[in-house]
């Protein structure tokens, strides 16, 4: 193993000018210049370097990993060392964010969960509430230790006459969709997936699209909370309900939310309206489309004047219309496939380019496919982008289905994203800033000249009335703006990655460039920390200026006093200052 570090180290030093002292005894006998050998023992000695630097090279050359193009290789008498049994690699689903932990419970009854945060109070361990780890900034995630409701995940009650349901908070919501079906209701609005826990689903302010409904925490009833230091408390708005309304998006912070009761809709179908349009027509259109419209979002296209307009209304809205598109899903796809065959004869080689497996790629796998083979070429994210609009527009047309599979989103694959929220006035007075916000954004994209791809999402609700939601309002009117940008991460390649990763922070620093003149927030499971001292400063202070940061701290000491429920993340975004400390 010495031998080993030694090679490594020297490798990273590479043709330095100046080695160290241990270092020149191998150095000089490595030199070309003529030195007579005067003994055997110094031919021994000679020898023994050199059979020492084919040792190192050959043991560097078999510890690590090769890059894909010589995966071929057959190296493989070393190997990495397995991870210990007891570790678990936990990551988000993008795997931006992992953590190793040898703490990870998944208690199977409200008593044993119980008993763990009350011996994790009493030891003064962390034991983070995970959900299913979906945020793409890894909120939930903590290596300290974490509890996954993953076994409590059954319905407890329906109310077919209330349109309620009970649940353990450890249900994802597709099960729960399927499980209110026989009952002939559904959840009021769904985010773009559906495999998030009930639990993480309602605590970070999760929301779909649609004027006149609001985020998801808007449609909870009621919560019991499993504390550290108070045990299981019930919350309602009849029963605490300022804690309550804190609490429905508590980001995990003020207990262990274990069983949730949520009002519920008659299951219902949509007929979605899929349309190109472009900005000068969205202007004109849109104070009535976000009128006249129970679910509507727009997916624009950056270096494109193509903005893709989706309408989700019930049917009786509707005039029968002719539920199927003008073109075929292979005449849609046609372009950008041709598209990813020109560009393998450019990046690769010819003969991949006549794959047949890309005619049975989806559209956005064939948009992860182009985007890796440049993922930062400007002028290749353009084409894939140019693509992208004229798929749209061999698209467009009507669908009907029910509620929860046509609210759904193909979001594509592995991402950096960031989403922002803002007030955008009413539905009968819309202010317009929501538009103005994209009109400068892409401006700056363009200026720039940033790789950014498509779409960028917006999509509206209503306000809430959770303190904490990046939509809380006490009016009650008020709509909110929701738009996300992304970079992809279409690749496996660490190097590749990192260099995407940089970009991305790039991008989303300019668009945070405009944060402030919208009173605009980022989504909570989408906030990162910035590493820089000052920037983490004015992040604090920002959030101070939005969100009650005292009154959920106080909670925080009261419920949760030794910090059992916390992890990094939440420290940094919310330091308990010393009045809080005080008042307790």
């Amino acid at each position: 193993m010495r031998h080993l570090l030694l090679s490594r180290h020297l490798l990273r030093r590479g043709g330095s000018s100046s080695p160290t002292a241990h270092h020149l005894p191998l150095l000089r006998a490595l030199s070309s210049a003529p030195s007579p050998i005067s003994s055997d023992a110094d031919l021994r000695k000679y020898a023994g370097y050199a059979l020492l630097l084919l040792g190192c090279g050959a043991a560097t050359y078999y510890s690590f990993p090769f890059p894909a193009y010589a995966l071929h290789k057959k190296a493989v008498p070393f190997k990495y060392a397995p991870l210990p049994e007891d570790l678990h690699a936990v990551s988000n689903w993008s795997a931006t964010h992992e953590v190793h932990t040898r703490v990870l419970l998944q208690p199977d009854s409200l008593p044993a969960l119980e008993d763990a945060l009350a011996t994790a109070h009493r030891e003064r361990r962390k034991l983070r509430p995970l959900g299913s780890g979906l945020s793409p900034n890894g909120l939930a995630l903590s290596r300290a230790g974490m509890v996954s409701l993953a076994l409590m995940d059954k319905v407890l009650d329906v109310d077919a006459k209330k349109k309620t349901v009970t649940v353990q908070a450890g249900i994802r919501v597709a099960e729960l969709v399927d499980a209110l079906r026989e009952h002939g209701l559904t959840l009021q609005n769904f985010a773009s997936i559906r495999e998030q826990q009930v639990g993480g689903f309602i605590q970070v302010g999760a929301h779909g699209t649609g004027a006149r409904l609001p985020p998801v925490d808007e449609q909870v009833i009621s919560m019991k909370l499993v504390t550290p230091a108070k045990g299981t408390i019930e919350l309602s708005k009849e029963k605490d309900p300022e804690l309550f309304y804190l609490a429905r998006c508590g980001l995990g912070g003020l207990g262990v939310v274990v069983e949730v009761t949520l009002q519920c809709v008659e299951r219902h179908q949509l007929v979605e309206h899929t349309f190109v349009s472009n900005a000068d027509e969205v202007k004109k259109n849109h104070k009535k489309w976000l009128s006249e419209n129970k679910h509507i979002k727009y997916l624009w296209i950056p270096y494109t004047d193509t903005v893709v307009v989706v309408q989700c209304n019930p049917p009786s809205k509707w005039r029968t219309p002719k539920l199927t598109s003008k073109y075929g899903k292979d005449e849609a796809l046609q372009h950008v496939r041709s598209l990813y065959r020109e560009s393998l004869k450019k990046y690769r080689t010819e003969t991949e380019s006549n794959d047949p497996e890309i005619d049975t790629l989806s559209f956005t796998e064939l948009r992860d496919r182009l985007l890796s083979l440049d993922p930062l070429d400007k002028d290749h994210v353009m084409k894939v982008n140019k693509a992208e609009a004229e798929y749209w527009r061999k698209s467009e047309g009507y669908r009907m289905g029910w509620s929860d599979e046509i609210l759904g989103f193909d979001c594509g694959g592995q991402q950096w994203v960031s989403e922002n929220c803002f007030p955008t006035g009413t539905v009968a007075k819309p202010s317009m800033k929501d538009l103005d916000y994209i009109e400068k954004l892409l401006q700056l994209i363009e200026k720039e000249d940033i790789p950014a791809p498509a779409p960028i999402e917006q999509r509206w609700t209503a306000h809430s009335k959770s303190p904490m939601s990046p939509a809380s309002s006490s009016e009650e009117d008020d709509v909110f703006s929701w738009v996300g940008i992304i970079m992809y991460l279409p690749t496996s390649d660490a190097r590749q990655r990192k260099e995407i990763t940089e970009e991305f922070f790039n991008y989303r620093s300019l668009a945070q460039s405009l944060w402030d003149g919208y009173s605009a927030y980022e989504h909570w499971a989408k906030i990162e920390i910035p590493k820089d001292k000052d920037e983490l400063a004015e992040l604090q202070a920002r959030l101070r200026k939005r969100f009650p940061v005292d009154a959920y701290n106080k909670a925080r000491m009261e419920l949760d006093p030794n910090k059992v429920l916390s992890n990094t993340k939440l420290e940094k975004l919310f330091p308990v200052l010393e009045s809080v400390h005080q008042a307790k």
